[in-house]
């Protein structure tokens, strides 16, 4: 049975403004503004919860040397929800805005962000000149494939992306060695797609996304950059959203 497809209403037009303006131009995030909760939530995050037990391998690494980074981004993500009235702390564990349930578990704590939070998560530790995916929890890939990711430099992850060329590189790598913790930047990226899916890997070599046609919807992620203060490690944080691509 085909599922039905998990959209919002629209890409907010300020996400949209943003994307017009294209890499890596990044803006700060409003206090309280770097987790965002929408119409897709309780659906977003039952297809996060469908992906973890059917493919976890696909969805979810992470290396050995960044378990404590992802401890302390699960640290970070439950006090920035702990400032937030769409979530309740309660005896029995956290009420999210859907009024579900969850006991964090901080021996799985990718997990645990899966089961609060809309957004994907991607741990970049530095080494040598460059920062290394090291750990990651990616159920709504746009058109990349985790397993192929990571482990490596970000240079090394964007080789399929053409416009990232030497100077754009140069200029991200800046803004993963400069950003400071408690000060979240943001961009959005616009594309258009013909499938729906969340989840939309795709292996290098396998060549560009379908284009044929007209195409019948539109995906944005908002994209954040934070620096976790504990273990100095970067947090790539991704919202996303789906949307029916208005006629005209």
């Amino acid at each position: 049975m085909t599922r039905p497809p998990v959209l919002q209403r629209e890409i907010p037009a300020q996400q949209r403004e943003v994307a017009a303006v294209g890499l890596p131009k990044m803006q700060q995030v409003a206090p309280g503004e770097w987790l965002w909760v929408d119409e897709a939530y309780e659906a977003q995050l039952a297809e996060k919860a469908r992906l973890l037990r059917k493919r976890e391998a696909d969805v979810l690494a992470l290396m050995p040397e960044a378990q404590d980074v992802a401890a302390e981004l699960l640290t970070v993500v439950l006090a920035e929800i702990a400032m937030r009235p769409d979530f309740t702390l309660e005896a029995g564990g956290i009420r999210r805005p859907d009024w579900k349930l969850v006991d964090p578990d901080p021996r799985r704590p990718l997990q645990t962000l899966a089961a609060l939070v809309q957004e994907d998560f991607c741990l970049l530790m530095k080494e040598g000149d460059e920062h290394v995916l090291k750990g990651a929890l990616l159920c709504f890939p746009a058109s990349w494939t985790l397993t192929e990711k990571i482990g490596r430099p970000l240079l090394r992850i964007h080789a399929p992306v053409p416009e990232y060329d030497p100077s754009i590189a140069a200029r991200v790598q800046r803004l993963f060695d400069g950003v400071q913790p408690g000060r979240p930047m943001w961009r959005a990226n616009l594309l258009e797609y013909q499938d729906p899916a969340l989840h939309h890997p795709r292996r290098e070599g396998e060549g560009a996304r379908d284009t044929s046609g007209a195409p019948q919807y539109e995906r944005s992620e908002r994209q954040t950059v934070l620096k976790l203060p504990g273990t100095g490690a970067v947090v790539f944080s991704i919202h996303t959203t789906i949307a029916r691509k208005k006629a005209g």
